[in-house]
């Protein structure tokens, strides 16, 4: 299928996007285009204007600071997957970035378009909710700093208006004890998860967890944090007692569907599995 027509513009500035924005009620921003363009063949999307903003300087960027991982929204995939910092410090992240689709999409595909979209099946959500993230959008009047836990309103609708646009991620700067992974089961490589789960913990120095982050991909309606899960693990060493405990309310807090890729109760079972797996390797790298 073919999209309905639309209209096309390349602005050269942040403020050109909004001002567009602003002007056009029933504008789309086009980042990567990956999610965007497949619903406009569908008609799922059918915007009078595109408002690509490619061309948009000082978008793209990974750096650190005392406080904050801080991503620009139209970093590509491939670059955080290649980022050296990233790789070193925050393994989480590094996980994901190298499950999203393939490397065709990932050189094209943003880190900012795949949480704007809200897609529960998408990798980004979960992640951004074990780091416990804040994600920046900007409009005319100046910024917003959005907690993740508040971003996704509903299903495929994050809480960006209609006059904004998300202009960057943050993620907490690693600190001593810090740990994390991301575990996928996919049908084949470069398809939405079946299940995934990413973890995040912070060990203090007896080894008693001080935070727990606990994020599930493509096992609801909505991107879950497993806050049940997450806040089990607070004030306890992890031992295999209180993993498996914490995977259980994980599994629990999953509200899978039987679909092509499996049944409800082999999901929640990946669910509990995959859990029990990233925090042991999540508590190992906590440790190096």
């Amino acid at each position: 299928m073919i999209p309905a027509n639309f209209e096309y513009a390349a602005p050269a500035s942040l403020s050109e996007a909004l001002g567009l924005l602003q002007q056009h009620p029933e504008a789309k921003i086009l980042a990567g285009g990956h999610s965007l363009i497949p619903m406009m063949k569908f008609r799922v999307a059918q915007p009078a204007l595109l408002i690509d903003i490619n061309h948009v300087p000082d978008l793209a960027y990974i750096k650190e600071d005392s406080a904050w991982l801080k991503i620009g929204a139209m970093t590509r995939e491939t670059d955080v997957d290649r980022s050296a910092l990233i790789r070193e410090k925050y393994p989480l992240l590094a996980d994901a970035a190298k499950m999203i689709a393939d490397p065709l999409v990932r050189n094209l595909a943003t880190v900012g378009g795949n949480l704007a979209h809200a897609d529960p099946a998408n990798d980004h959500p979960a992640v951004m909710l074990a780091y416990n993230a804040t994600v920046v959008v900007t409009g005319a009047n100046g910024s917003r700093e959005i907690p993740i836990t508040h971003f996704f309103t509903g299903p495929f609708t994050p809480d960006i208006n209609h006059d904004e646009i998300l202009t960057e991620i943050r993620i907490p700067a690693r600190k001593a004890g810090d740990g994390g992974c991301y575990l996928k089961i996919e049908r084949k490589v470069g398809d939405y998860a079946t299940a995934a789960v990413g973890v995040f913990v912070r060990l203090g120095a007896d080894g008693i967890c001080d935070y727990a982050g606990i994020g599930l991909t493509n096992l609801g309606i909505m991107p879950i944090k497993a806050t049940a899960a997450s806040e089990a693990l607070i004030g306890r060493k992890l031992t295999d007692s209180s993993i498996r405990e914490a995977a259980q309310l994980a599994a629990e807090a999953a509200e899978p569907t039987s679909d092509w890729r499996g049944t409800e109760a082999y999901k929640r079972g990946l669910v509990k599995t995959l859990t029990v797996r990233a925090l042991r390797k999540a508590a190992e790298r906590a440790t190096i």
